[in-house]
């Protein structure tokens, strides 16, 4: 069944089911940008106090992650109002080239800041508030994929399909931080906050490597190393 949207130059036509589709991932991107918010703000936070390389970075890149999903949000949105989304388009371009760069420096951090404090044996304090939210983000981030796959398939959004790639890339990162914040609380092994920090290199490359590529080719918002995005 099919209605038509108002407030168009001219009449649209859409599926009633793809209007529903939309609106919930609306709903799962506020989800998704509420929980980065809280993310970054506990985990930056909890990195400066306890002087861990891991836990800033892991904060910050969900700095990052809260633009990218701003974007797509704005896009839904847009969508939902009956819009163009052209111009959300090259904003998605413009936010994939900030992502790609702003993950390039993350990364350069990581190994200056990771390789001095391994080199000058600096012991960071016990965090347990950056090992509730990482657990958080274990358990919490899988679920979150699961449902904007599923509304992905529904409107056949590459961008959205994206995203949860994201949300997965973010579980992984926050199994690494779970590792290392754990090694140092419970068996004072200070080395592991600059190991496991160096770790998250591997999705921070991947991540920045898939926005450069995909700010490149036009695809805005493409920045987790799925393949769907190319799509």
């Amino acid at each position: 069944m099919t209605v038509a949207l108002p407030g168009l130059a001219a009449p649209t036509i859409v599926d009633r089911d793809r209007v529903a589709a939309v609106h919930a991932g609306v709903r799962v991107e506020q989800v998704a940008i509420a929980w980065m918010v809280i993310e970054a703000v506990v985990a930056i936070g909890a990195g400066i106090l306890a002087r861990s390389v891991l836990l800033t970075a892991f904060g910050i890149d969900s700095v990052i992650e809260l633009v990218a999903g701003g974007v797509l949000l704005w896009r839904l949105l847009t969508e939902t109002r009956g819009g163009t989304l052209e111009r959300v388009e090259r904003a998605e371009n413009h936010a994939a080239w900030i992502t790609g760069v702003a993950l390039v420096l993350l990364c350069l951090y990581v190994v200056i800041s990771a390789v001095a404090a391994l080199l000058a044996r600096t012991a960071p304090d016990h965090s347990y508030a950056g090992i509730a939210v990482a657990l958080a983000a274990v358990v919490g981030m899988p679920i979150l994929a699961r449902r904007k796959r599923a509304i992905a398939a529904r409107i056949d959004s590459a961008a959205l399909r994206g995203d949860a790639a994201c949300s997965i890339t973010c579980a992984y990162m926050a199994c690494a931080l779970l590792i290392g914040l754990l090694l140092n609380a419970a068996l004072g092994w200070w080395w592991a906050d600059g190991v496991a920090a160096l770790a998250l290199l591997y999705w921070l490359g991947l991540e920045a490597r898939e926005a450069l590529e995909g700010a490149r080719a036009g695809r805005g918002g493409c920045s987790c190393g799925d393949e769907s995005c190319a799509g």
